[in-house]
């Protein structure tokens, strides 16, 4: 009897252990014997280039993974991963000898691949469908485009800034197994199928976008620049048509990227502009009525900003009668910091605002820097001076972009961005349009941009048959000491034809050149004529 009792006890505590203790564990484990879950992923939307060229698109694969516990010859099933997979044996051996029912061992498996080592039948290695992103034409506006993570979310560039549209929603299937590891039929079976994402057409175009990245390229490893960026924009409505930095990065091949590589710096980082600058200034004083293009200035050949002394590139060492024309056309620094004194500082700041300087530029893509902008209140002694010819002023090319976009497109200004389309319907940003100088002041500065081009430091942007708009700008590099660094530039060209009515504006920067801004120049002549064929813009001389 009291055996008997012991064995009663016994059997009640590990009743209690197996229904009440460790009830959830071992539902778990049981589940894990006998259920199988598995994720069907959405596919994702397709992005287009806005002639219907597909940039990124999704395609069906396998992840590839072990039930450690159903697989009997351990080393067998190793050396087959390893050699099928071209994976490391160590790494294979690893997972297959773990005390689990699960292991991913390769995902995005292509369907080829996988059926050759399913055609293996080793039993415990199984695989679950899935989806990846592939790229028709490559890396081409990968830093725009961006990437996805293996769960099929996006994590830069176009991926991240539209996953909730792009996306979808994942599926599931939960089946039943048996002791075998084949599933049992009329076992539980449960389907909810995945909801594929939305298409989406963006506002590039492939081939004026691979004209800039051959473009921007070819410049930095000719000019010795740390980084090279381009944009290429239709000022009238604010569409990206191509958009890009220099170093880029391929993303099939992560593994060899460098982050920084990844970031679309017209829209990540943030510069002191220098002379392309100067279009903004001259433009707020026409609007303003205190100059015309042909008021005349008595300009020194050097002059004081705050405690320091600023002169010309030309270091001129006496002093000239100038129009305000030709400040531009010879991009006097000094001749600049007289426009700016007529402006003042109140009403400088004001077309700061108006231009949506130091403000986030409203285009879609995430990681937009502001730069460093100084509120009126905050002025010194050089603040004026030194930003009315683009120093003691950082801003992202992209803001600049939109700024002189205004003066392209009659002082109206609109905002950038990069989705043209999705569920068929057109994306419309006009709303956000605001006059920030008027049609007159707009055109008069246009004038002295085309003599820039035609006859002054721009003449290197010059492209035969067109009447282009330009301005250049070589700016000196902030060292991180203080001051400025020696032979380091900013050297930049911005630009739109045809100039009286444009259709496409680019702005190159080459960062970190010891060459002024004709070493911009000849990439910008370069993706213009691009984008003009492309766009099939007639000849306007």
């Amino acid at each position: 009897m009291g055996g008997l009792g012991l064995g009663l006890a016994a059997g009640i505590a590990k009743l209690t252990d197996y229904q009440i203790i460790n009830v959830q564990k071992d539902r778990k484990r049981a589940d894990e014997r006998r259920v199988s879950n598995q994720v069907l992923h959405a596919k994702r939307g397709t992005m287009y280039d806005r002639n219907g060229n597909v940039l990124a698109s999704s395609v069906e694969c396998q992840n590839i993974y072990v039930n450690p516990r159903l697989i009997e010859d351990r080393d067998k099933a190793a050396e087959t991963l390893s050699s099928v997979l071209g994976l490391d044996k160590a790494s294979c051996q690893e997972k297959v000898s773990r005390d689990s029912s699960f292991a991913y061992v390769k995902r995005q498996v292509d369907q080829e691949e996988a059926d050759r080592l399913l055609a293996e039948n080793i039993k415990g290695i199984e695989s679950e469908p899935a989806i990846k992103r592939v790229y028709p034409y490559g890396a081409l506006a990968s830093q725009v485009l961006g990437v996805v993570s293996t769960d099929n979310e996006g994590v830069s560039g176009l991926e991240k800034q539209y996953d909730d549209i792009l996306a979808g929603e994942d599926g599931s299937l939960v089946r039943e197994r048996g002791r075998d590891g084949s599933y049992i039929a009329g076992g539980a079976y449960k389907k909810i199928p995945a909801s594929n994402g939305t298409d989406i057409v963006t506002t590039l175009d492939a081939n004026i976008q691979r004209a800039a990245e051959e473009a921007i390229a070819a410049s930095v490893e000719q000019t010795k620049a740390h980084y090279g960026s381009v944009v290429v924009t239709d000022p009238r409505c604010g569409e990206i048509l191509a958009a890009c930095s220099y170093p880029t990065y391929n993303q099939l091949d992560l593994a060899n990227t460098q982050a920084a590589d990844m970031n679309l710096r017209v829209v990540t980082d943030a510069y002191e502009p220098g002379s392309v600058f100067k279009a903004l200034v001259c433009a707020a004083a026409l609007d303003l009525g205190v100059v015309t293009p042909e008021t005349t200035f008595e300009v020194p050949a050097k002059i004081k900003v705050g405690d320091d002394w600023v002169s010309d590139a030309d270091k001129r060492t006496f002093g000239m009668t100038m129009t305000v024309r030709e400040i531009m056309r010879r991009s006097s620094n000094t001749g600049m910091v007289m426009v700016g004194a007529k402006i003042g500082a109140d009403h400088f700041s004001e077309y700061l605002k108006r231009y949506g300087i130091g403000t986030l530029s409203g285009v879609d893509f995430p990681g937009e820097a502001t730069g460093i902008v100084r509120s009126r209140d905050s002025y010194d002694g050089s603040s004026l001076g030194s930003m009315s010819f683009g120093q003691g002023i950082s801003v992202s090319p992209i803001e600049i972009t939109r700024a002189v976009g205004a003066i392209a497109n009659k002082g109206i200004m609109v905002t950038p961005h990069l989705l043209k389309s999705m569920h068929g319907k057109a994306v419309d940003k006009s709303d956000e349009d605001v006059r920030v100088i008027s049609e007159k002041a707009a055109s008069k500065d246009i004038s002295m941009m085309i003599t820039v081009v035609d006859e002054g430091t721009g003449k290197g942007g010059r492209i035969d048959n067109y009447e282009i708009a330009g301005k250049t700008g070589t700016a000196q590099r902030a060292s991180q000491s203080g001051g400025y660094q020696k032979n380091s530039y900013m050297a930049s060209f911005m630009g739109f034809a045809p100039a009286r009515d444009p259709r496409a504006l680019v702005y190159i920067t080459l960062d970190g050149t010891p060459n002024g801004s004709d070493a911009a120049a000849v990439p910008f002549r370069s993706v213009m004529s691009s984008a003009l064929s492309v766009l099939g813009v007639a000849p306007t001389r």
